[in-house]
């Protein structure tokens, strides 16, 4: 991880990726350095170290502990995947590098892969992105956030008709860690004093100094500051704000409106922890971001029959 105080990242331009991953062998090899760093093959399956290579069409290593055949897709999120790893390196690529994220309908012209499947590729890369469940130990900023189609752009059937506001729509509540510049979000039914301060009480220490907007959910914390966005205030005293927290918001929602265009309630916390994930790795270089993509698919493994049920 790099230093707190350093600004800058080593990102890899299209052409030097394309050197880099030129086939299906160089991928192959990328995705073992990954797994296994310091060339020591250990079965995907037993974690045995008994493992040697051998010849076989999908499954290239083989375990004499468990007796079993496995890949670098064994026990990740990639498993029982047909797609050449060179498609799925760039798929992780194009990922990492767009900071609103890649639209299953771009994905599927850049890698050619059906718009189905590039759908279901983004959803198993996003597993890798999920956050550690860490506690902050504060300052934390905690704030709210709605996402959802507006009501007066609904079809007459669907329209809640009560008036202006998070309407109909789906609440998320974020939390940013000062000190570490981490990110936390859960989408939640409801977001009354309970709901919320159980997902603070969650994430950050006992002792952590909690700031918020005016929502009076918040009021009875102990260690708890606040700020009123609705009289103008933005800033009290130089530490009240939960600007950090908003601005990871604007992200999300510049990704909703721009890229996805929609996010069904259903799925959008795949959604938030895909952008958890890549603000908390975004001070990585562009390949040590796509090498924790990829260990953070590890026993994940996600089928579309899961998915979509």
């Amino acid at each position: 991880m790099p230093s707190p105080g350093r600004s800058y990242r080593k990102g890899i331009t299209i052409l030097g990726f394309a050197e880099m991953i030129p086939d299906e062998a160089a991928a192959q090899q990328w995705f073992e350095r990954v797994h296994w760093p310091d060339g020591k093959l250990i079965c995907r399956r037993c974690q045995s170290e008994n493992v040697y290579r051998c010849v076989h069409k999908t499954m290239p290593f083989r375990c004499r502990n468990c007796k079993k055949y496995f890949s670098v897709k064994t026990n990740t999120a990639m498993e029982e995947s047909r797609l050449p790893l060179k498609k799925w390196v760039w798929a992780i690529y194009l990922e990492s590098t767009s900071l609103k994220g890649i639209s299953s309908m771009k994905l599927h012209r850049d890698i050619g892969v059906r718009q189905a499947t590039a759908w279901f590729i983004l959803q198993r890369i996003r597993q890798g992105l999920i956050p550690d469940n860490v506690l902050f130990n504060g300052p934390v900023e905690v704030d709210e956030a709605y996402f959802g189609g507006l009501d007066k752009n609904k079809h007459a059937s669907k329209k809640a008709n009560l008036g202006r506001g998070p309407v109909d729509k789906t609440a998320v509540v974020g939390m940013k860690d000062r000190k570490s510049n981490q990110v936390t979000a859960k989408v939640v039914q409801n977001t009354d004093g309970a709901t919320l301060n159980a997902f603070v009480d969650h994430h950050a220490s006992e002792d952590a100094k909690v700031y918020t907007d005016g929502s009076c959910a918040y009021k009875s914390r102990k260690n708890h500051e606040y700020v009123k966005h609705s009289v103008g205030g933005y800033m009290l005293n130089g530490q009240a704000h939960t600007n950090g927290v908003e601005s990871f918001w604007a992200v999300l929602k510049r990704a909703y409106h721009g890229v996805y265009h929609h996010i069904s309630p259903k799925h959008l916390q795949r959604y938030v922890d895909q952008f958890a994930g890549k603000h908390n790795l975004r001070r990585l270089d562009t390949i040590d971001q796509m090498s924790q993509i990829v260990l953070g698919m590890s026993g994940k493994r996600l089928t579309y029959k899961d998915l979509v049920a």
